[in-house]
Protein backbone atom coordinates (compact mmCIF):
# COMPACT_ATOMS: atom_id res chain seq x y z
CA UNK A 1 0.00 0.00 0.00
CA UNK A 2 2.57 2.50 -1.11
CA UNK A 3 2.09 6.07 -0.01
CA UNK A 4 -0.85 5.29 2.25
CA UNK A 5 -1.32 7.83 5.01
CA UNK A 6 -2.22 6.27 8.33
CA UNK A 7 -1.55 7.02 11.98
CA UNK A 8 1.55 5.78 13.73
CA UNK A 9 1.14 2.54 15.66
CA UNK A 10 0.58 2.82 19.40
CA UNK A 11 4.08 1.67 20.40
CA UNK A 12 7.46 3.28 20.91
CA UNK A 13 9.54 3.86 17.77
CA UNK A 14 12.23 1.73 19.41
CA UNK A 15 9.98 -1.36 19.47
CA UNK A 16 9.39 -3.08 16.11
CA UNK A 17 6.18 -5.00 15.48
CA UNK A 18 6.74 -8.72 16.26
CA UNK A 19 5.80 -9.65 12.70
CA UNK A 20 8.73 -7.56 11.44
CA UNK A 21 11.30 -8.63 14.06
CA UNK A 22 10.51 -11.75 16.03
CA UNK A 23 11.14 -11.68 19.78
CA UNK A 24 13.06 -14.93 19.17
CA UNK A 25 15.29 -13.59 16.36
CA UNK A 26 18.86 -14.65 17.20
CA UNK A 27 20.25 -11.16 16.47
CA UNK A 28 17.37 -9.24 18.09
CA UNK A 29 19.40 -7.56 20.85
CA UNK A 30 22.17 -6.50 18.46
CA UNK A 31 19.61 -5.24 15.95
CA UNK A 32 17.74 -3.24 18.59
CA UNK A 33 21.01 -1.76 19.89
CA UNK A 34 22.03 -0.67 16.37
CA UNK A 35 18.54 0.76 15.77
CA UNK A 36 18.57 2.63 19.09
CA UNK A 37 21.99 4.14 18.34
CA UNK A 38 20.83 5.30 14.90
CA UNK A 39 17.62 6.76 16.37
CA UNK A 40 19.57 8.64 19.04
CA UNK A 41 21.95 10.04 16.42
CA UNK A 42 19.08 11.07 14.13
CA UNK A 43 20.42 8.86 11.36
CA UNK A 44 18.23 7.47 8.58
CA UNK A 45 19.33 3.91 9.25
CA UNK A 46 21.98 1.45 10.36
CA UNK A 47 23.84 -1.58 9.05
CA UNK A 48 22.19 -4.84 10.06
CA UNK A 49 24.68 -6.63 12.34
CA UNK A 50 24.04 -10.01 10.69
CA UNK A 51 23.76 -9.17 7.00
CA UNK A 52 25.44 -5.79 6.63
CA UNK A 53 22.40 -4.47 4.76
CA UNK A 54 21.21 -0.90 5.36
CA UNK A 55 17.97 -0.81 7.40
CA UNK A 56 15.84 2.33 7.79
CA UNK A 57 14.95 3.46 11.30
CA UNK A 58 11.40 3.92 12.58
CA UNK A 59 12.21 7.61 13.06
CA UNK A 60 13.11 8.07 9.41
CA UNK A 61 10.03 6.15 8.29
CA UNK A 62 7.77 8.18 10.60
CA UNK A 63 9.19 11.47 9.27
CA UNK A 64 8.44 10.30 5.73
CA UNK A 65 4.76 10.38 6.74
CA UNK A 66 3.44 7.40 4.81
CA UNK A 67 3.78 3.63 4.71
CA UNK A 68 5.50 2.39 1.55
CA UNK A 69 4.06 -1.12 1.90
CA UNK A 70 7.42 -2.83 1.42
CA UNK A 71 7.57 -4.61 4.78
CA UNK A 72 10.19 -2.46 6.49
CA UNK A 73 11.58 -3.98 9.69
CA UNK A 74 10.94 -0.87 11.79
CA UNK A 75 7.74 0.34 10.09
CA UNK A 76 6.02 2.64 12.60
CA UNK A 77 2.65 2.21 10.87
CA UNK A 78 2.08 -1.56 11.03
CA UNK A 79 -0.47 -2.56 13.67
CA UNK A 80 -1.56 -6.09 12.76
Amino acid sequence: MGGERRPLAARALSEPHPSRLSPRHPERERILAAHAAALAAGEAGYLDPGTGLFVLTAGFLARRGTCCGRGCRHCPYVTD
